[in-house]
């Protein structure tokens, strides 16, 4: 329980107690004050008060400590405030008092600790969590429970294992609640996460406080909330939180200790109470089982029985038990090696005698620093396990139960300790290397979160119907495909868009949203103050063709980039008249290659129709394989020669390689391809005319650094970052710059060029000039591209739909949609054009020929499988012929072998091969008959 300070008094105190000295005096009792401050009507002083007289009972009746001497117990109550607090801890001092147990506020301690460094009066807290009480400014104040560094710890450890990366505090506004969220702030930044908003609550808050500030955090997004308060008046909260339906499967409520706390100290927990906390998830102190602890169990329940006390046993009940025998094992040390205890009065408080407050009786415990060193050297086994302290005045050991409230129990789902993180096994069960592994392999077990659902919840929430997600989106005048707004339909639409709609179809829940447009429509916008607008939250995200740059990633967080790009420079294109290479222009590699193929196969095809009935295409193999390879490109010369041999003139050498085909298939396809050569040659004819004939546009522009340079105007996009890059990083001087709008504008101004108001290169990124270059072939792009980036979609800082629409491009770049976006917007005129635009002016491409090649094609393929069909045809007339003569030979011809498949294809083409009319003089009668052998039938 944590109360408000009074500054007015502090001052006052430490006026008179930092530097108290007097006269010395002695006492020799056998009894040793001991006091005790905390609240008396609270949930943990309820508690307090029976375990420490249980403890004091204890001490006494055990002869083995103290040897005589008995404790005497001064309880005093702080009433939930730091001046009576500090009042209660005049009244203990005053009489003689040599240790102080509590206080169980953080505020009172933080005050009375003052007071104990001037009276030397060791102050020992069993429920004082605040970690910045262990400060050296302390050095009288030991902490008997544990503290909030550990518990801060063990709460950010439970938010990264659910990877939740945002949070809302809620805390009560004094030195516990506001160093508590302090610690965990730092907590969660060392794991990845952040406290996003905290939600302070005046000092007993009444319900409308808490109903306005809940209700106001709705608004956030973030839906995971950490309650750090006290266990008095805790609960209100979630009361007030289940009015205003938030606590629901989409929200994530966590305790700390006070709640585990306040159900623990409840005999009979109230089922509704029950109902309204399901799913909380909190932290309870873990004090490891013992008979010990079985024993004071047994015993507590025998004093509810006979009415000594109501409330149940909770963790800070045997905290201040034990906390009564660390003060007895330090005074037993203590009196073992100095006998006496003494005390001094100060000089200078006799001089307040005209004063009301009587300080002239306090004194100074002498031996307060030799005590607090016995005590820090306790070391036992209690009713919380082993009782040690740390360098910090801390318990060495600290440890957690993660708890989950389900169905109207609570139910323990792990532990968290210090040393080994978050587990399912007991800290103190763990061995060496199990603690080791559970740093590694953090576990617990399964959870249920409010509105009974055991998947995690998100932990956040982008948007709803009722507030839908605002999206900027810029509206280009120039490149309108990539992203703009219809004028007549206000529809946004282009390749971005696209884009981000495909992504969040893919992200597993829904985020309701709006466009928002940026721009007047005449001038593009500027993308910088699109992404700053993101950060003055005045929308959510902005969408588009955003480069991602350095100073924008300052104002926001960017997804994966789904396009890569960067700078690139226009210029006019350079003439190629003095090339030695320029036969090779006109066509583009495809096209050669393709024709070279149909050349060939031309050769082939018609050998095949030709080679049984025109001797043009018989006669040795070397002579037919040349017959073939040459006879197809020999169509590229006019012939007229027809079977004459005679010799051949100057005038006639190109006729030399002609053949005449004699078959009406060969002829045929002749027809086909002659035709597709003509329109072959005649296109050829015409670009290799116009590279030559053409004057093209020139530039001495031929990278960066030839850019940099030079003196001359240098075109760029407006609203681009493109001009602050040039000017920051190139060091270009600005008056060169020269801000262009359109495609249009580009072209114009290349076109004129440096000497004529126009500009001599234009500077900008890749799929622009892409886009450009599909429509202008007078230009082309200087050098390589030098620099690289990429677009992004812009979030807010910390957003995690970033990292959800991340992942969502990333699958769209693996099944592909991500390039069937882009052929949709950019290939619809034919992605083969698009590829081939880097290409030199005039060429030719395939995908203006592919037609005609198909065609003839087609055409060849068809007479060649007819003239495979007829040669089959008479192959099996000729073999039933040869059977039929065979049959009426002389009955010694020897019988026919039957023949494999391999004899039968080989025989085939011997038939193929054979001259057609040698084939016909066989079918002819002869004169003298003779039989035909076996080999001659196979």
């Amino acid at each position: 329980m944590k109360i408000m300070g009074n500054g007015v008094f502090v001052s006052v105190i430490i006026l008179f107690f930092f530097q108290l000295n007097g006269n010395v005096k002695c006492q020799t009792s056998t009894v040793v004050n001991v006091g005790a401050l905390f609240t008396f009507d609270s949930v943990i002083g309820r508690v307090a008060k029976v375990a420490i007289e249980a403890a004091v009972a204890d001490v006494n009746a055990d002869p083995r400590i103290l040897k005589g001497t008995k404790l005497n117990f001064i309880i005093e109550d702080t009433n939930c405030s730091v001046f009576m607090g500090s009042m209660s801890a005049f009244q203990l001092l005053e009489r003689d008092v040599v240790a102080v147990i509590g206080p169980q506020s953080s505020s009172v301690a933080h005050m009375i600790s003052f007071i104990a460094n001037g009276l030397q009066v060791p102050l020992i807290s069993f429920a004082a969590t605040d970690a910045t009480l262990s400060a050296l400014q302390f050095p009288f104040f030991l902490r008997t429970t544990l503290s909030d560094s550990h518990q801060m710890a063990a709460m950010a450890d439970v938010i990264d294992y659910y990877d939740w990366h945002e949070v809302v505090a809620v805390f009560v506004d004094d030195d516990h609640g506001r160093n508590g969220i302090s610690l965990l702030d730092s907590q969660l930044a060392k794991r990845t996460s952040k406290l996003s908003h905290k939600l302070a609550l005046p000092h007993g808050a009444n319900a409308s406080v808490i109903s306005d500030l809940l209700d106001r955090s709705r608004e956030m997004g973030v839906r995971v909330y950490v309650v750090h308060v006290n266990p008095d008046s805790g609960l209100e909260i979630f009361s007030m939180a289940k009015q205003l339906q938030m606590m629901t499967s989409d929200y994530v409520w966590l305790a700390t200790d006070w709640l585990s706390t306040h159900l623990d100290s409840s005999p009979t927990v109230d089922p509704n109470l029950l109902q309204t906390l399901q799913g909380v998830v909190g932290l309870r102190q873990h004090t490891p089982a013992s008979s010990m602890k079985k024993a004071f169990y047994t015993r507590w329940r025998g004093l509810q029985k006979n009415g000594r006390v109501s409330s149940s046993l909770n963790a800070y009940g045997l905290y201040a038990y034990d906390t009564v025998w660390t003060v007895a094992r330090g005074i037993d040390e203590f009196l073992k090696e100095h006998g006496n205890l003494t005390f001094s009065f100060s000089k200078r408080l006799p001089n307040m005698n005209d004063s009301t407050v009587q300080l002239e009786k306090l004194k100074i415990f002498d031996g307060g620093r030799i005590l607090v060193n016995k005590l820090l050297e306790t070391n036992f086994t209690g009713l919380t396990g082993q009782v040690g302290f740390d360098s910090n005045r801390n318990l060495v050991n600290s440890s957690y139960d993660i708890i989950n409230i389900d169905q109207a129990s609570i139910h323990r789902i792990g532990y968290w300790s210090h040393y080994s993180g978050l587990s399912v096994v007991p800290p103190e069960k763990l061995t060496r290397e199990q603690q080791i592994m559970s740093r590694v392999d953090q576990k617990l077990n399964n959870a249920t979160w409010p509105g009974g659902k055991t998947e995690k919840p998100r932990g956040w929430v982008i948007a709803s119907s009722e507030k839908p997600l605002r999206v900027g989106v810029p509206n280009r005048v120039s490149f309108p495909d990539f992203v703009t707004e219809d004028q007549d339909t206000h529809e946004v639409k282009g390749y971005c868009i696209d884009v981000f709609n495909a992504a969040l179809n893919l992200i597993p829940y829904e985020v309701p949203y709006k466009f928002q447009v940026f721009g007047d429509g005449r001038l593009n916008p500027d993308y910088d103050e699109l992404v700053k607008m993101v950060s003055d939250d005045v929308i959510d995200a902005a969408i588009g063709d955003i480069t991602i740059v350095t100073n924008r990633t300052r104002f926001a967080d960017f997804t994966q980039p789904y396009a890569a790009n960067g700078l690139v420079i226009v210029v006019p294109i350079k003439n190629m008249k003095s090339s030695a290479w320029v036969y090779l222009k006109p066509f583009t590699a495809e096209m050669w290659c393709v024709t070279a193929v149909f050349f060939l196969l031309i050769g082939v095809v018609i050998w095949i129709l030709e080679h049984r009935i025109n001797d043009d295409f018989r006669g040795s193999p070397r002579r037919q394989v040349i017959t073939m390879l040459l006879f197809s490109f020999s169509t590229l010369f006019k012939t007229n020669r027809k079977g004459d041999h005679k010799p051949v003139s100057f005038d006639q050498c190109k006729y030399m390689f002609q053949e005449d085909t004699v078959s009406t298939l060969g002829r045929m396809v002749m027809m086909v391809w002659l035709f597709l050569l003509m329109v072959i040659t005649s296109s050829y004819t015409a670009s290799l005319t116009s590279i030559l004939t053409v004057q093209q546009l020139s530039s001495p522009i031929t990278g960066i650094d030839s850019l940099i340079t030079s003196n001359q105007p240098i075109g760029l996009p407006g609203g681009s970052f493109v001009h602050k890059y040039l000017t920051d990083s190139l060091n270009i001087y600005e008056g060169r710059l020269v801000s262009l709008e359109d495609t249009d504008d580009y072209a114009r101004a290349l076109q004129r060029g440096p000497d004529d108001g126009g500009v001599a290169a234009i500077v900008d990124e890749l799929p622009y000039i892409e886009e450009f270059l599909s429509q202008h072939t007078d230009f082309g792009i200087a050098g390589h591209m030098f620099t690289k980036s990429g677009w992004g979609f812009a979030f807010k800082k910390g957003s995690p739909l970033a990292v959800d629409m991340s992942t969502a491009i990333l699958r769209l770049s693996e099944n592909g949609d991500l390039q069937k976006i882009n052929e949709k917007w950019f290939c619809r005129t034919g992605c083969l054009l698009r590829k081939g635009r880097r290409s030199e002016p005039n060429q030719l491409h395939l995908v203006s020929f592919w037609g005609l090649f198909l065609l003839c094609a087609i055409f060849t393929i068809t007479c060649l499988l007819i003239f495979l069909f007829r040669m089959v045809r008479q192959y099996v007339q000729y073999k039933r012929k040869r059977r039929q003569l065979l049959a009426i030979s002389s009955s010694d011809q020897t019988p026919h072998s039957t023949s494999g498949l391999s004899r039968v294809v080989y025989n085939f083409f011997d038939f193929i091969d054979e001259k057609e009319e040698a084939i016909k003089k066989m079918f002819k009668p002869s004169i003298n008959p003779h039989p035909p052998t076996n080999d001659e039938i196979r």
